[in-house]
């Protein structure tokens, strides 16, 4: 959940996208009451950035009668792990919850603890708002409905087009699309970068990893909670795959995120990285301007499509005021509304019809060289047929166990061997 872009303006249009959808799931009208006109209060929590701040004051302005009130987390880690542990006290949860998608696993086996929200939610807030596979992925491990989908994070490819022409590779949009062609593809055109440069190909060996796991039918869990580590081909074919890159001298080693990793886009120190939507912002912001125009995104991405990112607004059963808490998530997730938090903060829609609007089909990016980025990420968004189940621990298996064992490899644990402490690490956590 992080800035994609800057200095975004969708204000023309908005206000007719709106008055098309006004009747699109809480578009307006009343968020209901006590019944006797007096004022309710009710509570959102998030974390980093949702680009809500300007949307809660419009609510307030359309809805009188409801007060509400902000709570929000700048880091998501410490933002989950209080959430998991206010649902076993059974208090002190808002009345809207956001969830992000890697932790959303955490409570599907909780699934009894928070609204269904076909149940309380608007009526006219039905599947077709969303992408089918954003929709499903909402579900707890029963089938409700307790999440309305808020943004998402299509992967695409960035890459330094500079660097890539100083190797002799191709450079161009069209031109690239074959050195990404497949994750074979991929890795083979970084040992001749890597050949031809003594460079790395890429930033980290997790991040790649995580990004060829989310795109398989099953993860590390399948539908019944069980893990699949030991007998599902293609997490250990990705596994495979990138150790034997990092092998090849293909990775720079960095812990995303870190400030090693942020100097890195400064330094030059890869050429290519995993792009979901919202990773443009941070390309942008650690890079900086001296790299401005230096870096490509293409919507060739190794394996097809894919997601990583993206969150969920729930109604905990602790709400004293779930129907008019659902009637708020709605309307924050209906289409006119994900365009502003768009605008305010990058956050790339799930909702079918802001995918097709032309403000978000419009949208440019200058500092990667004037490139379509609302309409690429619309036709990666597309490109993912169906949700991945992720089970309970499937979040805490990619944070603190497969990052871990890559990063090990990285600095020369055998590959065998943590593949070992992952399997052994996974079962710790899914017992």
């Amino acid at each position: 959940m992080r800035h994609l872009h800057k200095g975004v303006s969708f204000a023309i249009g908005l206000t007719v996208l709106g008055a098309t959808l006004a009747a699109c799931g809480g578009g307006g009208g009343s968020a209901g009451g006590s019944g006797d006109g007096g004022q309710i209060e009710l509570s959102i929590g998030t974390f980093t950035e949702f680009g809500y701040e300007d949307l809660i004051t419009e609510y307030e302005r359309l809805h009188p009668n409801i007060k509400i009130t902000h709570h929000k987390t700048g880091e998501g880690g410490p933002y989950h792990q209080n959430l998991i542990t206010k649902l076993a006290a059974g208090s002190g949860l808002e009345d809207v919850v956001a969830v992000e998608e890697g932790h959303f696993s955490d409570i599907v086996d909780k699934g009894g603890k928070f609204n269904d929200l076909t149940e309380i939610g608007p009526k006219d807030v039905t599947a077709d708002r969303w992408l089918n596979w954003k929709y499903e992925a909402g579900k707890d491990s029963g089938g409700r409905l307790i999440g309305y989908g808020t943004d998402i994070g299509p992967l695409a490819m960035c890459y330094r087009k500079d660097l890539l022409e100083a190797a002799g590779l191709p450079s161009d949009p069209e031109g690239v699309k074959a050195l990404f062609s497949s994750w074979d593809a991929y890795f083979a055109a970084g040992d001749q970068y890597v050949a031809r440069t003594g460079k790395p190909w890429f930033d980290s060996a997790g991040q790649n990893f995580n990004a060829m796991v989310n795109q398989l039918d099953v993860g590390y869990l399948d539908r019944d909670d069980k893990l699949t580590l030991e007998t599902n081909p293609g997490i250990k074919s990705a596994w495979d795959k990138v150790t034997t890159a990092v092998a090849h001298g293909q990775s720079a080693k960095l812990v995303a995120f870190s400030n090693e990793w942020k100097t890195g886009f400064q330094q030059s120190a890869f050429a290519t990285k995993t792009c979901p939507s919202w990773m443009l912002g941070v390309v942008e912001e650690n890079a900086g301007a001296a790299n401005a125009g230096k870096w490509a995104v293409t919507d060739a991405f190794p394996g097809g499509g894919g997601n990583w990112g993206g969150s969920y607004l729930t109604v905990p059963k602790q709400s004293r005021h779930p129907k008019e808490a659902a009637e708020f998530a709605a309307w924050l997730t209906a289409p006119e509304q994900q365009l502003k938090a768009f605008a305010a903060k990058g956050n790339f829609p799930s909702q079918t019809q802001a995918l097709t609007s032309p403000q978000l089909q419009d949208e440019t990016s200058a500092y990667f060289g004037d490139a379509k980025i609302g309409q690429l990420y619309a036709e990666q968004a597309r490109k993912v047929t169906k949700a991945q189940y992720k089970g309970p621990g499937d979040g805490q298996i990619q944070e603190n166990v497969t990052t871990p064992a890559l990063q090990a490899v990285e600095q020369g644990t055998p590959a065998d061997q943590a593949w070992q402490q992952v399997v052994d690490g996974a079962k710790k956590i899914v017992k």
